[in-house]
């Protein structure tokens, strides 16, 4: 039983080898050629004394570019040109259609009126008056439902109104003038 196994094996090691020399093994039949030719009715121009057409090249050193000498670096268009048909200094013709209108400026209901930076953490926090309330407000964070506190700067918060993206900018409130209410001092 040894030995027929040993023989089994040593045929598939035979067919083994013929596969692979089958494939990898040079051949010298036209299948294997690695050269074809794509098409053998191919005829090269019979040009007898080539020479430059200076007719040609005199026409394309005459033309002249006529369209608009804008440059290509900035960004901002031509300025435009004068119509044929028009005066130089007549009246141009009203815009017909829709206006843009810029949507209302943002209101807050609510009065910027100091900032103070945590210890521990470095981070700003504002302080918002809304009526009788204080609100205690850190950048990033969520206020009076549809804003969002952006950047608290030195005499200034950046304020987001969160339903449509808009910014504005909050100045930081003067204190009251002690001098200037009250019991008349004089």
């Amino acid at each position: 039983m040894n030995q027929q196994r040993q023989i089994y094996m040593l045929l598939v090691l035979v067919a083994l080898l013929c596969l692979v020399a089958y494939y990898f093994w040079p051949s010298s039949g036209p299948a294997f050629s690695g050269v074809t030719a794509a098409d053998t009715s191919f005829q090269p121009l019979d040009v007898q004394e080539p020479s430059l057409r200076m007719d040609e090249l005199d026409k394309i050193r005459k033309l002249e570019y006529t369209g608009s000498h804008r440059n290509i670096f900035v960004a901002t268009p031509p300025p435009p040109q004068a119509a044929a048909g028009k005066p130089a200094g007549a009246p141009e013709t009203a815009f017909v259609g829709p206006k843009y209108q810029a949507p209302p400026p943002i209101n807050v209901p609510a009065e910027f009126f100091g900032y103070a930076t945590q210890k521990s953490s470095g981070k700003r926090v504002a302080f918002f008056s809304a009526g009788d309330d204080v609100l205690v407000v850190a950048e990033g964070d969520k206020f009076l439902g549809s804003y969002r506190l952006v950047h608290i700067g030195n005499e200034s918060a950046d304020i987001e109104q969160i339903s449509d993206g808009r910014h504005t900018t909050m100045p930081l409130a003067q204190p009251p003038d002690q001098n200037s209410g009250g019991a008349g001092n004089q």
